[in-house]
C-alpha cells in the first residue's frame, strides 16, 4: 500500500484581527491536496486574500496553524517562500523595466543564472505569448498581458504551489478567457497545486476541482462544484414580489410556499423569494396560485438550474450579490481590510 502524500496546503483554524476592530478569519480551515486546483469562494471582504497572506508569509495569524509545501509558515517562512509562486492582486512587475529583465530580476532571487536562467525566461516568454513584447516596457502592456507577466513571474523558480489571488479581476472578456485557459494547462500539463481565490462564481466551477465557499472569515461548505451544486434537489425558482416583505409577511410566506407539494428551502428576504422545486416549470403556477391568494403580487419568476449562487444561498443564507455588495461597503468603511 502507497503512503498517503502530504496536503499541498492545510490551515487550521486562522483567525485574524485588523486594528482590533475588523474581524477577517474567525476559524478558517484549508486543505489543498498536491497537484489540484483549489478554489476559495467568496464575496470581496470574505477573507481570502487575508488567508492567502498567511500562507504565503506576508501575514500572521492571531492564532491557528498553517503548513505549505510541507513547512510551517511561522516556524520556516524562508523555506515556504522558496516553494511557493504568489500572483497577487496588483500587478508585482517594475513597469519601467522590460518583460524579459522582469523575469531575470525575478530568477536572479531564486538564484538562476547564465544559460538556465536565460533558457527560462524564454521558455516562458514564449509560453505566454509575451516574446514579441520582451524588450518593450511593462507600462506599455494591456492588462491581459501584465497578468501573463505577472503568472510568468510566480513561475520562474518552478514552485511546488502557485497562489493566484484575484487573477482575472479587471481583465476583459477575451484576456480572462486566456488566463482560464493557462490556468487549465499549468494544473492539466505540469500538475501544478494551485490555490485559486475569486469572487467569480463561473471562474470557480470552471477551474476549481474542489472550493470551499468562504462567508465572514470562515468556510460555510466545501467540496466538488458538481457536488455542491448537486446536494440542491431539483431546480431553483427566484421569484421578484412587487413590494417587500416585514417579519411577518416572510414567516407567513415560508409556511404558505413550503406546504406546496414538491417545494423545499424557501427563503425570504424583502422583495426576492427563492424556493428548491422538484420540477421548475411545473411549480411556478402553484406558487403564483398561492401567492396571489396571500395577497401578494408576483413582477417576474424565473426557473434555473442549480448554480453556486444557490449553493452560497443555501449555506450562507443570503444571495451571493447581496453578501458581495455588504462586504464592500464593510471594506471601504473600515479602510480595506481582505
Amino acid at each position: 500500500m502507497s503512503a498517503t502524500r502530504a496536503p499541498a496546503v492545510e490551515a487550521r483554524q486562522l483567525i485574524k484581527t485588523y486594528a482590533g476592530e475588523v474581524t477577517a478569519l474567525c476559524g478558517m480551515d484549508v486543505t489543498v491536496e498536491p497537484g489540484t486546483v483549489f478554489g476559495l469562494l467568496g464575496p470581496n471582504g470574505a477573507g481570502k486574500s487575508t488567508t492567502v497572506k498567511i500562507l504565503t508569509t506576508l501575514a500572521e495569524p492571531d492564532s491557528g496553524t498553517a503548513t505549505v509545501a510541507g513547512h510551517d509558515v511561522l516556524r520556516h517562512p524562508d523555506r515556504v517562500r522558496r516553494a511557493i509562486g504568489v500572483v497577487a492582486q496588483s500587478s508585482g512587475a517594475d513597469p519601467v523595466a522590460t518583460g524579459r529583465e522582469n523575469l531575470q530580476l525575478q530568477g536572479r532571487l531564486y538564484g538562476l543564472k547564465g544559460a538556465a536562467l536565460n533558457g527560462r525566461v524564454d521558455e516562458l516568454l514564449d509560453r505566454f505569448s509575451l516574446a514579441d513584447a520582451a524588450k518593450r516596457p511593462v507600462k506599455g502592456y494591456s492588462g491581459g498581458m501584465r497578468r501573463r507577466l505577472d503568472v510568468a513571474l510566480g513561475l520562474v523558480h518552478r514552485p511546488e504551489v502557485l497562489f493566484l489571488d484575484e487573477p482575472t479581476t479587471g481583465l476583459d472578456p477575451e484576456a480572462r478567457t486566456a488566463m482560464w485557459d493557462e490556468i487549465d494547462r499549468l494544473a492539466g500539463e505540469e500538475g501544478l497545486t494551485i490555490l485559486l481565490t475569486t469572487h467569480y462564481l463561473e471562474e470557480a466551477d470552471r477551474l476549481a476541482e474542489r472550493i470551499a465557499i468562504v462567508d465572514r472569515g470562515r468556510v460555510v461548505v466545501e467540496g466538488t462544484p458538481d457536488s455542491l451544486k448537486g446536494e440542491l434537489r431539483g431546480d431553483a425558482v427566484h421569484l421578484e414580489l412587487r413590494e417587500a416583505v416585514g417579519e411577518a409577511g416572510r414567516t407567513l410566506l415560508r409556511g404558505v410556499l413550503g406546504s406546496l407539494p414538491g417545494m423545499h428551502e424557501v427563503l425570504v428576504d424583502g422583495r426576492r423569494v427563492s424556493v428548491r422545486a422538484d420540477d421548475g416549470a411545473a411549480a411556478v403556477p402553484a406558487l403564483l396560485g398561492a401567492l396571489e391568494r396571500a395577497g401578494v403580487g408576483v413582477a417576474a419568476a424565473t426557473v434555473a438550474r442549480p448554480s453556486l449562487d444557490d449553493v452560497y444561498l443555501r449555506y450562507a443564507g443570503r444571495r451571493y450579490s447581496e453578501a458581495d455588495a455588504e462586504a464592500t461597503e464593510n471594506l471601504v468603511l473600515a479602510g480595506g481590510a481582505r
